[in-house]
């Protein structure tokens, strides 16, 4: 490995930590980000000529914390600086920093960037775009590509959140364990996400499909910080098995193939090995929450050999238990097409009819519902249905998918009648 893709690996792995420390020091994201980058833009100059530090993180934060105090000394006294002897302090720094980061503080710093990221306040687009920005260092032209934006829109997205941010205050206290209950359950929605705009993507060359292995990042970081969050554990195994379908979900023509017609040996099979000791691993804690009960969802796909040795009535359980811990129409429109497979496709439309209302301007409902209709050989509702989808696609995958259903039912129309 080259030295400047060795310094990238390295900038990459300590960002987070990193950028977590700055923000604590300075309590305000700009000036974080610019220390951050500056110190990177010191590693890029003087590491290939002295070699790497003994901790690459420890030596961001020093050089990051005393440019971002140089800056603010010449820039603003707004904010409180340290005391001069902190700031003039002639010993080994960096040793200093690497123990208090071995102690207890990194952790929280990592969280409360993620959590500043995904604030409450903020929509799900700028959360996804600002911590695709602060935490994994994607730049605003990636960014912008990604969610097929004009550069100055993402920009100025990113601009909006971070005020929003610094409008609302966010404590910079060590959080209470109830606080950070409830700060992991926001960040681990922000990382599936970000892992579901990558996950979308038919064409692998897309600048977001590289979203859902950046999703599986955070979620190791995580982990690491959390080793004995079993919802954490959860969330990874999930994200792990549907990608793990990735080269099996989209035909040479970029065309969705449903999970039954998928093709099973080219799913990745190191990933659903890894996925499901994770599964086991925490279930063994026995505090079941909705992570944990998707990945076993799609760990029952998985151990399938063939769709038709799917164990549908034990993956109808799992979602009853999904429903009653986190009721929501989705659900019940995932849980109609078990309802399908194994009472028929009539008793499957009557679950998601009264869904209408809450579901009318979703793609997936009309899409099923199409489905159904056809089933039960009612082609014009049918036809209807499959309309509204393709109307409400948020891909051209998904739009030919549907137009391939309208198809088939256009031709079984026109065979003749055997006689």
């Amino acid at each position: 490995m080259t030295d400047i893709a060795w310094i990238d690996l390295a900038l990459a792995s300590a960002r987070p930590k990193a950028l977590g420390a700055l923000l604590r020091y300075f309590r305000n994201l700009d000036t974080a980000e610019e220390a951050f980058q500056e110190a990177c833009l010191r590693a890029i100059r003087t590491w290939p000529e002295k070699g790497p530090p003994r901790d690459p993180t420890a030596w961001l934060i020093f050089v990051g914390r005393n440019s971002g105090i140089d800056a603010v000394r010449k820039w603003t006294k707004i904010q409180a600086l340290p005391d001069e002897d902190v700031i003039s302090d002639t010993e080994d720094a960096e040793s200093d920093i690497v123990e208090r980061l071995d102690d207890s503080n990194y952790r929280d710093d990592i969280l409360r960037l993620l959590f500043i990221c995904c604030h409450p306040d903020l929509p799900a687009t700028q959360q996804i775009a600002l911590a695709l920005r602060i935490v994994s260092g994607l730049s605003v032209p990636q960014i912008a590509r990604a969610f097929l934006v004009s550069e100055s829109a993402m920009e100025q997205r990113i601009t909006r959140a971070k005020a929003r941010v610094a409008k609302a205050g966010v404590p910079f206290e060590t959080p209470s364990p109830e606080e950070r209950a409830e700060r992991l359950s926001i960040v681990s929605t922000m990382i599936y996400l970000i892992f579901n705009e990558g996950y979308s993507q038919a064409d692998p060359r897309h600048e977001a499909a590289a979203f859902s292995d950046e999703a599986i990042r955070l979620a190791r970081l995580m982990l690491h910080i959390l080793p004995s969050e079993p919802e954490l554990m959860g969330l990874l195994a999930l994200m792990l098995l549907q990608i793990s379908r990735r080269p099996a979900r989209f035909n040479a023509g970029d065309e969705i193939v449903l999970l039954e017609d998928q093709d099973r040996s080219l799913w990745n099979q190191p990933y659903i090995n890894e996925a499901l000791a994770l599964l086991d691993k925490a279930l063994r804690h026995r505090k079941p929450a909705p992570y944990q009960i998707q990945a076993a969802i799609a760990a029952v796909h998985s151990r399938a050999k063939r769709a038709e040795d799917t164990d549908w009535v034990e993956i109808d359980l799992l979602y009853r238990a999904l429903e009653r811990l986190q009721p929501s129409p989705v659900i019940t429109l995932n849980r109609a097409v078990v309802v399908s497979k194994l009472q028929g496709p009539q008793n499957a439309l009557d679950l998601i009819d009264p869904l209408g209302e809450k579901l009318g301007g979703y793609f997936y409902y009309h899409g099923l519902r199409g489905g159904l209709l056809k089933q039960l050989g009612l082609t014009g509702q049918a036809r209807e249905a499959f309309d509204r989808a393709i109307a409400l696609a948020h891909s051209a995958a998904e739009a030919a998918h549907i137009r391939r259903q309208i198809d088939k039912m256009q031709e079984e129309a026109t065979q003749p009648i055997a006689k």
